[in-house]
């Protein structure tokens, strides 16, 4: 991972953490993508990094967060945009700014995100994995941003807008596979709007006349 500007250079001994995770991810992507994912094992992966298998359940706590490449500093990262947005920045806004590097990845076939998805489609453990993840750093997000939002921790409209921003790119990506050819980032920015704009803006006038109805 790239150091952000004006963050502090890592110590010999974090560079080592850094590079030994890295070694770890890389091998069991690579096992994945030639054994299938469901046919490689941990000591396989620990072996083509060469490190022991202690050393590998030091960093992952299942083989699947190794092939999906699970790193801690990327929700950190995530997690720092959003206590430092720009005074004024709306929340959606910070949540696209949040996934756009993920959006580049993935228009990039060649990149490790690009193989790890089409695995995840291969691979019922590795996709309850991906989605248990998913769920654990929605959490921290919208804890985070009902924080910089001045909303008590749980509060529902930070949570829809980091469970949103999820089902935004779902949804785009769920559209390029059905061969829709524009690019990702155009979709996601799409789907965006759609949030933004309100899904459904006669949703309240419709209910308040059907309780009056009643």
């Amino acid at each position: 991972m790239q150091i952000e500007e004006g963050a502090v250079a890592p110590g010999r001994r974090e560079r080592k953490k850094r590079e030994t995770r890295d070694a770890l991810m890389a091998a069991a992507l690579r096992l994945a993508v030639e054994k299938g994912p469901d046919n490689v094992t941990v000591e396989e992966i620990s072996e083509a990094a060469d490190v022991s298998v202690r050393t590998f359940f030091n960093y992952f706590s299942h083989k699947e967060h190794a092939i999906l490449g699970r790193d801690p500093d990327d929700l950190a990262l995530a997690l720092r945009r959003v206590r430092e947005a720009p005074e004024g920045e709306s929340p959606l806004t910070t949540m696209r700014l949040i996934v756009a590097r993920v959006i580049d990845d993935l228009e990039d076939q060649q990149t490790p995100i690009s193989q790890r998805i089409a695995l995840i489609m291969q691979s019922p453990a590795l996709l309850t994995q991906f989605v248990v993840l998913g769920a654990e750093d929605e959490r921290e997000l919208a804890i985070a941003l009902a924080e910089r939002m001045g909303e008590p921790a749980g509060s529902p409209r930070p949570t829809l807008i980091v469970g949103a921003t999820t089902m935004a790119v779902k949804v785009a990506m769920e559209q390029r596979k059905a061969g829709l050819d524009r690019p990702l980032s155009s979709l996601v920015d799409e789907a965006f709007s759609f949030l933004a704009d309100g899904l459904d803006p006669a949703y309240r006038t419709t209910t308040t006349d059907q309780k009056g109805q009643a």
